[in-house]
């Protein structure tokens, strides 16, 4: 937990608009990712990667604010 709150808000949220939707056009990847998981179509072990590397970003900062809420 101590890296946890030692990562600032700041580099989370630059994480999530920057990785966490790249590539932004057409669509958000970890949005197509996301719809390929709800409908059943995401088998390929290179998606499944690819979810997992574009939502790390989010997951970190989701973290870090319930650590942050915990905290206070």
């Amino acid at each position: 937990m101590e890296i946890l709150d030692k990562v600032p808000v700041s580099l989370a949220i630059f994480g999530c608009l920057t990785l966490g939707l790249a590539p932004f056009f057409p669509e958000p990847h970890i949005w197509e990712k996301l719809k390929m998981l709800a409908g059943g179509t995401l088998q390929k072990p290179v998606d499944i990667f690819d979810l997992c590397f574009h939502a790390l970003p989010w997951l970190l900062l989701l973290a870090k604010l319930g650590r942050m809420a915990m905290v206070k």
